[in-house]
C-alpha cells in the first residue's frame, strides 16, 4: 500500500516539488518501505521519535524537523536532522546555531509562519516575519532557505487557501528585499487534506502522511 500511495503522490507533484513523508507514530519497517519505494525526505514531529528512526535507518534519506522544536532538544536535533521547518524565534534559532557550531554544522531552516496568527500555535506572525529574519540572518550556522506555514485544521481544504496565499506574498517580499544570507528556495505547505491547495498556492514541499501510510493507528 505505502509503495502504490508514493507512486500515485509523486506522479502528481509537479517538477520541482519535494515530498516530506510526515512519520509521527510510524514503524521503522513503515519508513524503510517508503524509501524503497522513492521516498527521500523524512518529516518528524519529535526529536526522541526520530532520533529512534535515524538509528535504525540512518542517512538512507534526508530528515527534516517538522514540529516545534523545544530549545532543551536542539544538541540532538542538529545530529540528526537535514533541516529544521519549524524556526519561529532568535532564542530558538541561537540555540540551533550554537549547538550546531559545536559539530561544524550548517543548518538549513525554515521560518514558520503562523499564517492564520493563531494564539494556540506556534510560528511568527507575518507582520514580524521579517524583523525576524534580519536577525536571525547574521547567525553563521544557520542558514534561512524559505518558509513553512501549517495553515487552519479544517475539514475543508479550500478554507487554507487564504493562509497558503498569504504565505507566498510574504515569501515573494522576502525573496525582493536580497537580504544578505537569505536564499529563499523552499515554500512548505500542506498536508494529506490540503497539499493540492497548496501546489496550486505555490508550495515546493509537501508534507503527507495519511495519505502514504493510512490512517494512524492510536491504539
Amino acid at each position: 500500500m505505502i509503495k502504490e500511495n508514493i507512486k500515485k503522490i509523486l506522479e502528481e507533484l509537479p517538477a520541482g516539488v519535494q515530498l516530506v513523508a510526515a512519520a509521527k507514530t510510524r514503524t521503522v519497517a513503515e519508513i524503510v518501505e517508503a524509501i524503497q519505494a522513492g521516498l527521500t525526505i523524512i518529516g518528524h514531529n519529535y526529536v526522541q521519535e526520530a532520533e529512534r528512526a535515524f538509528e535504525a535507518i540512518g542517512p538512507k534519506a534526508k530528515w527534516h524537523m517538522i514540529g516545534h522544536l523545544q530549545s532543551n532538544k536542539a544538541k540532538k536535533a542538529v545530529r540528526i536532522f537535514d533541516m529544521i521547518e519549524t524556526v519561529d524565534s532568535l532564542k530558538l534559532a541561537k540555540t540551533i546555531d550554537k549547538a550546531c557550531r559545536n559539530i561544524n554544522k550548517s543548518m538549513p531552516v525554515l521560518i514558520e509562519i503562523n499564517s492564520g496568527e493563531e494564539s494556540q500555535k506556534a510560528g511568527v506572525i507575518p507582520s514580524d516575519a521579517v524583523s525576524l529574519i534580519k536577525e536571525i540572518s547574521g547567525l553563521e550556522n544557520v542558514r534561512i532557505t524559505g518558509l513553512m506555514t501549517m495553515g487552519p485544521f479544517s475539514g475543508d481544504p479550500e478554507d487554507a487557501r487564504p493562509y497558503f496565499k498569504k504565505t507566498r506574498e510574504l515569501f515573494k517580499d522576502i525573496e525582493q528585499t536580497n537580504l544578505s544570507g537569505i536564499e529563499m528556495r523552499y515554500l512548505s505547505m500542506g498536508m494529506s487534506n490540503s497539499y493540492r491547495i497548496a501546489l496550486e498556492e505555490g508550495a515546493n514541499l509537501v508534507r503527507i502522511g495519511t495519505r502514504i501510510f493510512g490512517e494512524r493507528d492510536y491504539s
